[in-house]
């Protein structure tokens, strides 16, 4: 029995969540699983986000109610009297914040409103040039903020004075049934390299997410010898510049990419390696758990929370952020120590089992509902 299903929720909890953001990556998954989970528990759930945004499109295809967000910044006020307005006669009781922008706009209507419990979700490490103007958004405009990693929660109270009390760290769940390392592989190789190693990297193409290293390390690889193929899965502003390395590495016949794909579960499971070469910014990655969970092999950088999951020589491999060279060699360590591979592997999943469910990540944001709000 699970701890939500001992000690449940009234079924008329209200929960609201916004998020600013157009993309789709592991922020705006985390906002939606959130939303779904809580609305199969019975309670009633709402997302605001911009109507041509893609989480606003798929929250609709899981029969989620949709607010439109507006954005026009020449609009700010009248949009906060509008969502205040909304916010009280919807009786909203818990309001999550995901984004920049949203987070101010529904900090200041959720006051307005006198919403019961609000909170400010911060997924990446960033820091701010005004702190004092920032520290607004985390605490007159937030009674509570959860962070995605360790490093992320210390720089946090670092900047902004938070006291233990108000401020969690709470990576994303993951689904183990979903993520689970015996289920079906996808076909991601041509018929001729069917048989090589693939490497691949699976993240929104973003600048900070180190497809440059990447690319650099498969180059040093292709130089000496190495038989494999390397895949890069996902879409974003930089496939553009992902695509001209490529060609100035001269890698078109070893660099496949692959787009946006729905079947990750399948794409981990059929990988030999999954590289998370991130070089700034990152908290937990969902897909260095998602990775673990189908005990896929990791080698990560050293950058963000990274090192908090993918722990070096215990559940995976790290190099330094932004070493090509480092990261070409832990390649070829993971598929030369197949024995310690495995192991690593093994213990990642069970890592994801013991700390990382989306079962326990329900059960934890309960727990902060529950303590936080009036009975």
């Amino acid at each position: 029995m699970t701890a939500s299903e001992s000690n449940p929720l009234p079924p008329h909890w209200r929960i609201a969540h916004s998020e600013f953001s157009s993309g789709w990556g592991g922020q705006e998954q985390r906002v939606l699983a959130e939303l779904y989970g809580f609305q199969k528990r019975g309670h009633k759930v709402w997302l605001l986000a911009p109507s041509n945004s893609e989480i606003f499109q798929r929250a609709k295809n899981k029969q989620i109610s949709v607010i439109p967000l507006r954005a026009d910044k020449l609009q700010f006020s009248f949009e906060i009297v509008r969502l205040a307005r909304w916010l009280r006669q919807n009786q909203i009781q818990v309001l999550n914040t995901h984004s920049s922008r949203d987070g101010w706009l529904l900090g200041v209507a959720g006051r307005l409103a006198r919403v019961p419990f609000l909170i400010r979700t911060r997924h990446i490490d960033v820091t701010y040039p005004n702190r004092w103007l920032s520290r607004h958004a985390y605490t007159t405009f937030a009674d509570h903020v959860l962070v995605t990693s360790e490093k992320i929660r210390k720089h946090f109270q670092e900047m902004f004075r938070l006291p233990d009390e108000r401020i969690t760290t709470m990576s994303t769940g993951i689904d183990l049934e979903l993520f689970s390392p015996t289920d079906a592989k996808a076909k991601i190789a041509a018929e001729p390299s069917a048989l090589l190693p693939i490497i691949g990297m699976i993240s929104v193409l973003r600048s900070w997410k180190g497809h440059t290293i990447f690319l650099k390390a498969a180059a040093q690889l292709k130089a000496a010898g190495f038989a494999g193929r390397f895949i890069i899965v996902g879409e974003g502003p930089m496939r553009p510049h992902i695509e001209q390395q490529i060609a100035e590495l001269k890698l078109n016949d070893l660099v496949t990419l692959t787009g946006h794909r729905e079947d990750v579960p399948d794409i981990l499971r059929a990988l030999d390696i999954l590289v998370i070469p991130s070089i700034k910014h990152e908290g937990v990655p969902q897909i260095g758990l998602q990775a673990l969970a189908t005990r896929t092999p990791v080698v990560g950088s050293n950058a963000g929370g990274i090192p908090e999951i993918i722990r070096h020589g215990e559940t995976g491999r790290l190099f330094p952020d932004g070493d090509a060279d480092a990261l070409a060699v832990a390649i070829r360590e993971i598929l030369h120590e197949t024995e310690a591979t495995k192991k690593m592997a093994d213990a990642g999943r069970k890592l994801v089992e013991t700390r990382y469910s989306l079962e326990k990540m329900f059960a934890d944001l309960e727990s902060i509902y529950r303590r936080s709000l009036p009975a």
